[in-house]
């Protein structure tokens, strides 16, 4: 919203940086050289003059906003130009003569008119219904506050030549630029006084302050921040602090009700409170450059930071690795904490080199402005072959004959925050993939096996006839491997022993006081679903690590879910599995939809009271949303994501031990998680680790899943063993192997860990398959309050008492003291009426 604008002319000179802080200013294109940016500036082309559409273009890319041509011109220039950025100039009399192509063609309208006619400008402002209307009186008439304020109420504006413009009070032959300015604003106050809200130059507010006419009329002139104090009158900003500002703009909003003065704010900021904003401390962007413009001037020696300013080719190397990791990443959690990663390092770099964010959204603004766009290639160094055959938008690649290597730091060197950073997940909120996946559930819920079907068909690519396979099964569905079926055996007898001795069979009964016994005893969770990832890899072991404690708690009803293969069919070596574990239904879908079947039921999927099993995050978060819902009445085992492992190794760590650990997790998929900690390492020793964990990675078939997990994995160096073990178990990770001297001996000191894998010959592999552990564990550093999957998590405890009369006589004073305090009549009756009956 503007009141006027100004047309520069022999006295554009002397007010064009006050002009300038009210928004776009009309300049002659023949006289423009005077200008030291065309910034913000319409050029209006003679009449007389014809222009080619190539002129109109070079003006724009250098970056003025708009450009006025003459209908003569238009027939050249429409539709070679955007029509936002092309404003029609029309003699009064030459409106019937415009034909829609130009009309549609345009975003706005000079009409150049001998006198102002409210009823004609009302008229063309209806012909012209999607443009803006701006009056130019020709010959020039005086301006005053009622011919601006009229114009605006027929919807246009007044174009005013900068001669009929003053800084001094208006006259009859000049207006104030003030009053022009503020001719259209209302005020609903008393005193008259006009809300003004103050930002900075990236637009965060910084406050709320409220002006009047002369002091908007001294900020426009001085180019100072002057607001009107309610109490105390005019307050010039920083007069006495300090802190004062340089006005960048004023603006009216699109009521004409209230202004925004955006400025540049010097000192310690604009609240009262020394800080950038009454709204609170900065966030986002603008903490960071804070952050790193306070760090540049006074960070401390050997702080990563300062070693960032200081070394220019660290500098440059971080910003070429983070745009690496940044063209790499392929989910949405994944692009985000790399693209954050890559703006922290060019920021430092912008900051170093006295650049603001401000600047740069200038000059994104500027190239926003062009017309002329180049072809886009990327330079030759950069570039690759393009391939033949159609364009398909994938991730780029990470660069296949580079080396697998995890990104390394030093706890010696690392401020708090970037030690936060190391113990990070790159992955999406909860909330934001709850409202990904709840329509698939919702779909679910409501559709049954019509949805499931529906649902297995887009997303599995598979048509079924039906969702379940109930037993028996048959012998052809179970055709493995002889060598897999023992092996199979094997780990189901080893895991069944260990889960079988952790049955809680026993009642736990204690008198509390004489008469009075209360007990707790387990009893199995009915209905139990379980989720068996398919993917990238197939998971007998994950049908094994759920379904022997389910079987072992005596639960009566076990329905596996697990995507269908592209013929319909489960895997043998789960189908073996299921029966092993006396599974009363197979599922056959996964992700979301799985859940929510198990979750609800449907036609024919039975309903469960508890969902287990890993999974990505659409499965996790529609596990935790229906966890939520009380139509669904179900708990889940944990909010499991995806896998992760963390290695401690000291000096006495096999090399090809600890890379084959750590590449054992990478290989799950490229959101695996891997960190080595290592303790006190020579170069040497970390060497030969990253050497044989290429080396290794480059022999498996995996190794584009691999390379992509390690390439956001990391090393972190610390000093001792307990600085490691204090940031693993800050980390809480899902698998920790201790590669370290006495082993044993640390286990004690590991507070936060879903398993723990102890010495040299203990592979996590193991844990994963066959030595009796379940390998059903928690990442996302939710090991500091949840176990893994084990036998009591089929099984719900109850609890019970029994009081004797005597018991009572004891008791049940107590009780009803209890009762009486907290105003609950009725439980105090309930006692009392069998104290005072006849034994």
């Amino acid at each position: 919203m503007s009141a006027f604008l100004p047309l520069l002319d022999q006295n554009g000179d002397a007010l064009f940086d006050a002009l300038n802080r009210l928004g776009p200013i009309i300049v002659h294109a023949h006289q423009s050289s005077f200008l030291p940016t065309p910034d913000h500036t319409i050029y209006l082309v003679d009449q007389q003059a014809p222009v080619t559409s190539a002129q109109v273009a070079d003006w724009l890319d250098a970056g003025v906003e708009k450009v006025i041509i003459p209908l003569s011109s238009a027939m050249t220039v429409i539709n070679t130009v955007p029509a936002e950025r092309l404003i029609l100039l029309l003699d009064v009399g030459s409106v019937s003569a415009v034909s829609d192509k130009i009309r549609n063609g345009v975003s706005g309208v000079v009409l150049k008119t001998p006198t102002v006619d409210i009823d004609l400008i009302s008229s063309v402002s209806s012909f012209f219904s999607n443009s803006s209307i701006y009056v130019l009186p020709d010959p020039p008439v005086p301006p005053s506050i009622h011919t601006v304020r009229e114009i605006s109420r027929a919807g246009a504006t007044l174009i005013i030549p900068s001669s009929d413009l003053t800084s001094q009070p208006t006259s009859t032959t000049q207006i104030n630029i003030a009053d022009a300015f503020l001719s259209i604003v209302t005020s609903d106050r008393k005193d008259s006084l006009f809300p003004t809200v103050v930002s900075n130059q990236s637009g965060q507010a910084l406050g709320l302050v409220y002006s009047s006419v002369e002091s908007v009329r001294e900020s426009i002139v001085s180019g100072k921040g002057v607001y009107q104090s309610r109490k105390h009158g005019l307050w010039r900003k920083g007069e006495t602090s300090g802190a004062t500002q340089d006005i960048i703009s004023i603006r009216l909003d699109c009521d004409s009700d209230c202004l925004e003065y955006r400025v540049v704010q010097h000192g310690a900021g604009f609240c009262h409170l020394n800080r950038l904003s009454c709204f609170g401390p900065a966030s986002g962007l603008t903490a960071l450059e804070n952050t790193l413009k306070s760090r540049l001037e006074s960070a401390p020696e050997g702080s990563y930071t300062k070693r960032l300013f200081e070394d220019p080719e660290l500098l440059r190397s971080k910003i070429m690795e983070e745009a690496d990791e940044l063209c790499s990443a392929t989910s949405p959690e994944e692009v985000a904490f790399e693209a954050a990663d890559l703006i922290y390092f060019a920021l430092t770099k912008c900051v170093a080199a006295g650049v603001s964010i401000a600047d740069i959204e200038r000059s994104l603004d500027r190239k926003a402005k062009k017309t002329s766009r180049r072809p886009g290639n990327a330079k030759p160094q950069w570039s690759k072959q393009a391939p033949t055959g159609p364009k398909i938008s994938t991730p780029a690649p990470i660069p296949a004959d580079g080396p697998i290597r995890l990104r390394t730091s030093d706890l010696a060197t690392v401020t708090t925050e970037e030690r936060v950073q190391l113990l990070r997940r790159p992955v999406l909120k909860s909330d934001e993939m709850i409202n990904k996946v709840k329509p698939i559930v919702d779909q679910v819920r409501q559709g049954g096996d019509k949805a499931l079907l529906e649902l297995t068909a887009r997303f599995d690519k598979v048509r079924l006839a039906s969702t379940v396979t109930f037993p028996p099964f048959t012998p052809e569905m179970m055709q493995i491997d002889e060598e897999v079926r023992k092996a199979i055996d094997v780990a189901y007898a080893n895991i069944r022993k260990f889960h079988e001795a952790q049955v809680d069979g026993s009642a736990l009964v204690v008198e509390t006081m004489p008469g009075v016994v209360c007990s707790r005893f387990a009893r199995p969770i009915a209905r139990v679903g379980l989720y068996v990832p398919g993917g990238t890899a197939i998971l007998p072991s994950t049908a094994l690590m759920l379904g022997i404690p389910a079987q072992v708690a005596g639960c009566t009803e076990i329905v596996l879910a697990t995507p269908p293969r592209p013929d319909g069919s489960i895997s043998p070596e789960v189908m073996y599995v299921a029966k092993l574990v006396g599974a009363s239904a197979i599922l056959k879908a996964g992700g979301a939809q799985a859940v929510a079947a198990m979750a609800y039921g449907t036609e024919t999927v039975p309903k469960v009271d508890k969902i287990f099993g890993p999974g990505n995050q659409w499965v996790t978060a529609a596990k935790m949303l229906v966890q939520n819902d009380t139509d669904a009445l179900v708990s889940i085992d944990m909010p499991a994501g995806p896998s992760e492992v963390l290695v401690i190794a000291d000096h006495t760590a096999n090399p090809a031990f600890v890379a084959a650990d750590l590449l054992s997790q990478a290989e799950h998929g490229i959101d695996s998680q891997v960190v080595l900690v290592a303790v006190n390492p020579t170069a040497d020793h970390l060497a030969s680790i990253e050497q044989e964990i290429d080396q290794q990675a480059r022999a498996l078939e995996r190794v584009d899943i691999v390379r992509q997990s390690i390439s956001k994995s990391i090393i972190v160096k610390v000093s001792g063993v307990e600085e490691a073990i204090a940031f693993s178990n800050d980390y809480a990770p899902e698998h920790l192997i201790l590669h370290l001297e006495n082993a044993r001996d640390r286990v004690p000191l590991i507070q936060n860990a879903g398993s723990v894998f102890v010495g040299p010959y203990t592979p996590e592999s193991c844990g994963d398959y066959a030595s009796g552990t379940n390998h059903t564990l928690p990442t996302n550093g939710y090991a500091r309050q949840f176990s893994g999957v084990n036998t009591l998590s089929y099984q719900k405890h109850i609890t019970s008492q029994e009081i004797t009369a005597s018991g009572l006589g004891g008791l049940g004073p107590i009780v009803a003291t209890l009762a009486d305090c907290e105003g609950l009549q009725a439980h105090a009756n309930a006692v009392r009426i069998r104290l005072s009956a006849p034994q």
